[in-house]
């Protein structure tokens, strides 16, 4: 599943191409992705004009003019790619659900072989009450995020630190990749209590948090199976993975001579070394 990298690489790609401009056409080519297109979706956002596209934790939020808001997310297969000279006669996956063609002459395609991405439409001034974003944590790369911050939102908690940081509430965004590679950087293991970790211990996991995070943006994101950008390169911080998906490799911490483990926890993989994260 796409990752806050990835999804905030995917909201400059469309922010890029797509502000300013306006929606001259939007065709649904079916019925629902993970849940039911609105009624009247298409006829809200055709005419409008995009003004703003960023991200929230890992829903991409795009402002139209009027103050209507279009909440999208990726699911575990959604793509959008952009067409800046598209062929008219060129014709369309089985899988290019909607199509988004633009007053500039522009066509973005969303493709999602598997459906469990989705587009809802709300209004701006009702945006932080909507159900999908009401109550997610700090965003990592905020200013407001820090250690402290952090701390305090897993007072109390006994679940283990890994299952923890995939909480939206406590922080939002971090998935189970870039989990695992701040908690190796942080030196903190992921079945340390969560509430235990407080401190130089909270300082430390949040500035990884952040460092591993614009590291990978900077990277254009990770490449997992079905993900790409916008304009369909691949993301390469999949090459720098210090532990992700490097079990029974050598850990790459200066000094330490342990191996990197996968356990399951929570039914996802978490990959660590136990000789330097304690």
């Amino acid at each position: 599943m796409p990752e806050l990298p990835e999804v905030e690489t995917v909201c400059r790609g469309l922010e890029q191409a797509l502000i300013g401009d306006q929606f001259t056409t939007v065709t649904l080519r079916r019925e629902n992705l993970r849940f039911p297109f609105a009624d009247g979706f298409a006829e809200t956002l055709t005419g409008r004009r995009i003004e703003a596209i960023r991200r929230r934790a890992k829903y991409i939020l795009m402002s139209l003019e009027g103050g209507d808001m279009m909440i999208g997310h990726l699911g575990m297969s959604g793509s959008f790619r952009i067409e800046t000279d598209p062929d008219p006669l060129s014709p369309f996956d089985k899988h290019d659900h909607v199509i988004f063609e633009t007053a500039r002459g522009l066509r973005v395609r969303y493709h999602d072989p598997r459906r469990f991405g989705f587009m809802l439409l709300t209004r701006a001034e009702v945006l932080d009450s909507h159900p999908q974003l009401a109550g997610i944590g700090p965003e990592p790369l905020g200013n407001e995020f820090n250690g402290p911050v952090l701390a305090e939102r897993l007072a109390g908690r006994k679940t283990p630190i890994k299952i923890a940081l995939l909480d939206q509430r406590v922080v939002a965004g971090v998935g189970n990749i870039y989990a695992c590679e701040a908690l190796h950087r942080s030196g903190i293991s992921p079945k340390r209590q969560a509430a235990n970790v407080k401190g130089r211990r909270a300082d430390l996991l949040a500035a990884a948090i952040r460092t591993v995070l614009e590291e990978a943006i900077a990277s254009g994101g990770s490449t997992l199976r079905n993900y790409s950008h916008t304009d369909g390169e691949l993301g390469y911080f999949q090459h720098r993975f210090l532990a992700y998906d490097k079990e029974n490799a050598p850990c790459p911490t200066v000094g330490c001579t342990g191996i990197i483990r996968r356990i399951t926890q929570s039914g996802r993989s978490t990959f660590y070394c136990p000789k330097c994260q304690r």
